[in-house]
């Protein structure tokens, strides 16, 4: 979701020209704390009008082609409502072997271009597991859209994945600036927890603000959850609220807030309730090294930010220290810096560090494949 100015000011947000190429910006000086919230720029384009639209169309059919494929494969509609995306399937089907990651080393998995059957495990199947259910949370201003590939690639693995959109977000119909509380923007996430079997579990995923909503889960239903895997994604300590963990990384880049855009719903006088982001500058901060039929997606699919739930400060105890914890950093991140997010590791250490080469704030377009073999490795991890 990256940084979110302070400032409360209503002038409008002066442009920059793209530069050429976009450089984590190191940290300098001390400037008042932003509150978090996706930002990046957009580099123009070189294809024409009719280009862009031709390959959103593509990329919008790939989506599409998930759903449809889920549909026919259970027979009729999918379980789906307007607060959450369920794709998985039919409990009769033939449950396939587990992939496997070709690499040991804890904190250095790439992305070689592998197909999901040149990763197959012949050793150990889905049944041997403790869960095959992945539950997708996403980040600040995304939706259960962004994680369309990973969807694919996991189902095309046997699992089964649930990719929530929270309140305000993605497909979900609740007016974003009417969002005043953690609580309320995660309770779709937390009604379906709620509403798993006894003794079924499941494995939390969460990019950007989303990790901030998988610790709320974590705490409240810890009997729920197997494994919790933060994705670039805010992994606060007790006490600690999303705007005071990117506090740390104020002021030290400026496109950050540049792309900030606050929205006040209840009037000028009033605090903001949401932030919106300039589409114009999306690219280079959260999807620099994703395709362009990816950003192109995202420019249509994003919505505002709540401003009240970066505000809250979490309260953990050991329940949520019940829940084994995973993280995943993206090393080209231009939003969440990776020094951000090996701070929040020394702050308090998860049981084992991934590190994603060559992805930026969104490896779900960028490094679909690193990501998927990291989210396996870690589902049969014992």
């Amino acid at each position: 979701m990256g940084n979110l100015c302070t400032c409360f000011s209503r002038k409008p947000v002066k442009k920059r020209r793209p530069a050429a190429a976009a450089k984590r910006i190191p940290h300098h000086g001390h400037p008042p704390p932003p509150l978090p919230g996706p930002a990046g720029r957009w580099s123009r384009a070189r294809s024409s009008r009719r280009d862009r639209v031709e390959a959103l169309t593509q990329e919008q059919a790939a989506a599409a082609a998930v759903l449809l494929r889920r549909h026919q494969q259970n027979g009729g509609p999918a379980p789906f409502d307007r607060s959450a995306s369920l794709r998985y399937p039919s409990s009769g089907a033939k449950k396939q072997e587990l992939p496997r990651s070709s690499s040991s080393r804890p904190r250095s998995l790439t992305d070689p271009l592998l197909q999901p059957h040149q990763i197959v495990s012949q050793e150990i199947k889905i049944d041997d597991l403790e869960t095959d259910h992945f539950i997708l949370v996403h980040g600040g201003g995304f939706g259960a859209w962004c994680w369309y590939k990973t969807i694919a690639l996991l189902e095309e693995g046997g699992f089964k994945v649930t990719a929530i959109d929270l309140t305000g977000s993605g497909i979900h119909s609740f007016d974003t600036n009417g969002v005043t509380s953690l609580s309320q923007y995660v309770k779709p996430l937390t009604d379906f927890l709620e509403k798993l079997a006894d003794g079924e579990k499941v494995i939390l995923v969460g990019h950007d603000f989303g990790g901030a909503c998988i610790s709320y889960a974590m705490e409240l239903l810890p009997s729920k959850i197997s494994k919790a895997i933060f994705v670039a994604a805010a992994m606060l300590t007790d006490g600690q609220s999303t705007l005071d963990m990117f506090a740390k990384q104020a002021g030290t880049n400026d496109l950050m807030q540049q792309t900030q855009v606050f929205l006040y719903a209840n009037g000028n006088d009033n605090p903001p309730t949401a932030i919106d982001l300039d589409k114009s500058l999306l690219r280079d901060l959260l999807y620099n090294r994703s395709p362009a039929k990816d950003v192109a997606l995202a420019s249509v699919s994003m919505r505002p930010i709540p401003f009240a739930p970066v505000l809250e400060k979490l309260s953990l105890s050991n329940k949520y220290s019940i829940v084994r914890r995973f993280y995943v950093e993206t090393s080209e991140d231009n939003a969440i810096t990776l020094e951000l997010q090996e701070s929040m590791v020394k702050a308090d250490p998860p049981e084992r560090i991934f590190l994603l080469r060559g992805a930026d704030h969104s490896p779900f377009f960028s490094k679909p494949q690193g990501l998927h073999k990291i989210l396996v490795e870690i589902s049969r991890t014992s």
